[in-house]
């Protein structure tokens, strides 16, 4: 056990989801796989294993912002052997052509934290996505007809942002960010450490530019192709 999760040695999967929120792993863990078994609740961060279309699985909740995943990550990769990593969440849209439901496959992301800055000693460093994941979600994706993006999103360590610096999502707009949230910079630069897989697929809550947003509720049943997509990556 670690210390934020209470399952045992061979309780989770190789392969795992990881949602933000722990109400949606029960949710995808009752709608979609079979045979679930719930192994953590440590703080409420629900994590299970089952079993989709015969290969086992997990999804564990991460909760929010870069030190939550970082946390899970670490622990998951250091204490449970867990190989390939695919976040699944929402985001705000800040491109014009990108539209409430959308999904978006990150290439790379950006980040406004001080997390890698301290890691490399004032230097930057380039959080990116596994290639193979990617491009198997791509091609999963293309095949199931859905409308999808691929790119940069800035992960942040503000969801309130501060008025009085003006626009803060303008410059990365600019440089053709797709999207804005909270957690793959910490997942893409952790995965790298210890050279695992690792692949963020979210789905577009929020169009920032146009106040667009879909309730909470919607949220969780809407995110469907998201997760189906997600988990047929344990396959491809």
């Amino acid at each position: 056990m670690s210390i934020h999760n209470n399952a045992k040695k061979g309780d989770i999967a190789d392969f795992v989801l990881l949602p933000g929120d722990p109400m949606r792993a029960k949710f995808i863990a009752e709608n979609f796989l079979t045979n679930p078994v719930c192994y953590n609740h440590v703080r409420g961060m629900l994590g299970y294993t089952g079993f989709f279309n015969g290969k086992r699985i997990s999804v564990q909740g991460t909760g929010m912002g870069i030190p939550s995943m970082s946390i899970y990550a670490t622990e998951l990769i250091e204490e449970y052997e867990v190989e390939s990593l695919v976040r699944i969440g929402s985001c705000g849209a800040i491109q014009e052509q990108i539209n409430i439901m959308d999904v978006i496959l990150v290439m790379s992301a950006c980040t406004d934290s001080g997390m890698n800055k301290i890691r490399f000693g004032g230097s930057d460093f380039a959080p990116t996505a596994n290639f193979q994941l990617l491009q198997n979600a791509f091609a999963l994706a293309d095949k199931n007809k859905l409308k999808f993006h691929v790119g940069s999103v800035l992960t942040s360590d503000f969801f309130y942002g501060e008025s009085h610096l003006g626009d803060p999502l303008l410059s990365w707009k600019t440089y053709g960010v797709l999207g804005v949230e909270m957690e793959t910079a910490a997942l893409y630069s952790i995965a790298a450490k210890y050279n695992k897989k690792a692949l963020a697929i979210l789905t577009v809550s929020d169009q920032i530019l146009k106040g667009q947003a879909i309730s909470a509720m919607d949220r969780q049943n809407a995110f469907k192709d998201m997760i189906q997509l997600a988990l047929e990556l344990n396959k491809a």
